[in-house]
C-alpha cells in the first residue's frame, strides 16, 4: 500500500470555507466533494461522507475508496488521491487531484457545446485504458460503478475513472456468503449489469456491460434512461438500430459525423453491442476492446491517404509535375480530427479530388 499523507483539518475547512455551499463541485454516491486551495496554494478536491453517512459514521464506502486509491499504482487514466483526514467525529475526509474540467456526464447531458467525434474516440480509448488497467491487477478490481459522471477530465481534457466507494478485489477465494454493503450486488440504475444478481455473479464482465452503456452513451448523447423514449433504456433503444446497421440514427445528430469517421464510429457501436450482449461470454475483455478499436483506427488511417494519393496522381498526369506542387501544399489542409492524423490527408483529398473534378469537366 502506498504512503498516504494525513492532512490537517483545519487545513482543509479553510481551504474550503469551512465547507461553503460555494465550494460544492459534485455529488458521488457516497460523498459530497468541494474544490479547496490548500496553504500552498494548491487546487484540490475534497471529498467528505455525504450528511447521512457521517449521522450513522459510516465510513465503509470512504474507507474503501482509500483502501482502492491507495493500493493501485498511479496510472494516467486513474484519479490520484493526495491524502486524508478526518473530523472531530471520526469521519473521513478525501483529498484527492482537482479535476477542473467536470464530468462526462455534463459534458455530454449539460454542455451546450458537444464533443467533436474524435474526442469522443479519445475519451473512448481512455475509459477503456482505465477499466483494463484495474482488470490486469493482481488480484483484478472490479469497479462496479463505471458511468459518465464516475469519469472526470483534468486541465487538459484527459479522462480519468473515479469514485471507487463500490469497487472490489476479486480474490479466489473470495466469501460469497459474506454480507455487507461490498459483497452484495451494487452498481448504479441504467449502468448495473443486469446479470450481476448475486455476489457469485461478480466479474469483470459487470464492468464490461457498464462500459459498453457508456459507450453508446459518448456516440449519441443520449440519456442512459430516458422516458420519452418508446424503449427508455439506451441499450434497449440502440442495440436494435445498430444491428441494422443505422448508425446515423444512433449517432449525436448535433455534430457532423466525418465520412472518414464512419468506418471507426460503426465499429465502435458494434462493439459496444457485443459488450452489453445479454450472454456473458459473448463479451469481450477489455484488453480485447481496446486491440479491436485501435486496428480498426489504423485500417482507417491507412484507407484515406491512399484514395488521396491516388487523386494525386491524377492530378500529375493531367496537369504537369510543376502544377501538382500546389496540390502537395494541401498537406497543411487539417479537419476537425483528433491531432490532425487522419483529418488533414481528408482534407486535402477533398481538395485533389475537386480539382481533378475540375479537370474533367
Amino acid at each position: 500500500m502506498n504512503m498516504i499523507k494525513e492532512f490537517d483539518y483545519k487545513e482543509l475547512e479553510e481551504a474550503t470555507q469551512g465547507f461553503s455551499p460555494t465550494h460544492l463541485i459534485g455529488k458521488g454516491s457516497h460523498g459530497l466533494v468541494y474544490k479547496g486551495a490548500l496553504q500552498d496554494g494548491k487546487l484540490v478536491a475534497i471529498k467528505k461522507p455525504s450528511p447521512g453517512l457521517q449521522i450513522l459514521r459510516d465510513n465503509t464506502k470512504i474507507d474503501n475508496e482509500i483502501s482502492m486509491l491507495s493500493s493501485l499504482p498511479e496510472n494516467p487514466n486513474i484519479i490520484s488521491l493526495l491524502g486524508t483526514s478526518h473530523d472531530s467525529a471520526m469521519n473521513k475526509v478525501l483529498v484527492m487531484e482537482l479535476m477542473p474540467n467536470g464530468s462526462l456526464h455534463d459534458l455530454l447531458h449539460v454542455s451546450t457545446t458537444p464533443p467533436t467525434w474524435p474526442q469522443r474516440l479519445g475519451m473512448a480509448m481512455q475509459i477503456a485504458r482505465a477499466v483494463q488497467f484495474l482488470h490486469e491487477e493482481k488480484p483484478l478490481v472490479v469497479h462496479r460503478d463505471i458511468k459518465s459522471a464516475n469519469i472526470l477530465f483534468d486541465s487538459e481534457w484527459n479522462a480519468k475513472l473515479a469514485d471507487f466507494g463500490l469497487a472490489v478485489r476479486k480474490n479466489e477465494n473470495i466469501d460469497h456468503s459474506r454480507v455487507d454493503s461490498l459483497s452484495q450486488p451494487a452498481g448504479t440504475i441504467g449502468y448495473l449489469d443486469p446479470c450481476y444478481t448475486t455476489p457469485s455473479k461478480l466479474s469483470t464482465k459487470n464492468d464490461v456491460f457498464s462500459f459498453g452503456v457508456v459507450l453508446l452513451e459518448v456516440i449519441s448523447t443520449s440519456k442512459v434512461i430516458d422516458l420519452s423514449r418508446t424503449r427508455t433504456h439506451i441499450v434497449e433503444w440502440a442495440i436494435p438500430l445498430i444491428k441494422k446497421d443505422r448508425i446515423k440514427e444512433v449517432c449525436d445528430s448535433r455534430t457532423e459525423l466525418p465520412m472518414c469517421m464512419e468506418g471507426t464510429i460503426r465499429h465502435i457501436l458494434r462493439v459496444a453491442a457485443r459488450c452489453v450482449s445479454s450472454r456473458e461470454d459473448l463479451r469481450p475483455s477489455m484488453q480485447q476492446i481496446i486491440i479491436d478499436i485501435d486496428k480498426h483506427r489504423s485500417i482507417d488511417r491507412v484507407r484515406v491517404p491512399i484514395w488521396s494519393s491516388l487523386l494525386e496522381s491524377v492530378v500529375l498526369i493531367r496537369r504537369g509535375r510543376r502544377s501538382a506542387s500546389r496540390f502537395r501544399g494541401a498537406n497543411s489542409v487539417k479537419c476537425a480530427t483528433h491531432k490532425g492524423e487522419v483529418g488533414g490527408e481528408f482534407a486535402r483529398g477533398k481538395v485533389l479530388l475537386r480539382d481533378v473534378l475540375a479537370e474533367i469537366c
